[in-house]
């Protein structure tokens, strides 16, 4: 029998998290098409470009390095923020829960290490 693999898991909740944010960052089109001054066609754009680069890691979660392309999606989408005002709020709250997400990491590798997660018990 094989043992369950807690980073599974782990890849799934990143996964879910970043569909969730790419839908949010779809709907400031919304607020970018009404609301002038909110960078106009760029500002366009750019809410395609990020909500598609989002999409676009999910692919890649199982990669060492995707997660430092999500957190780097997450400053991307915190510094759009001056041309996009949604954008920048959207990038901090999602940035706390990407850190919430981390922290959780760290503790399930603290864990492992020690042995104490259920599959590793005999």
């Amino acid at each position: 029998m094989t043992q369950p693999d807690p980073w599974k898991g782990f890849r799934g909740v990143m996964a879910a998290t970043l569909i969730l944010e790419s839908i949010v960052v779809l709907l400031t089109l919304l607020v970018v098409t009404k609301i002038g001054d909110n960078g106009g066609p760029l500002g366009v754009g750019i809410v395609l470009a990020l909500a598609a680069a989002m999409i676009v890691t999910v692919r890649f979660l199982r990669r060492p390095w995707a997660l430092k392309l999500a957190i780097a999606l997450q400053l991307a989408t915190m510094a759009c923020g001056f041309l996009v005002f949604a954008l920048g709020v959207l990038g901090l709250i999602f940035g706390l829960v990407w850190f919430a997400l981390l922290m959780m990491r760290r503790d399930v590798a603290a864990r492992m290490s020690r042995g104490e997660l259920p599959g590793q018990n005999p």
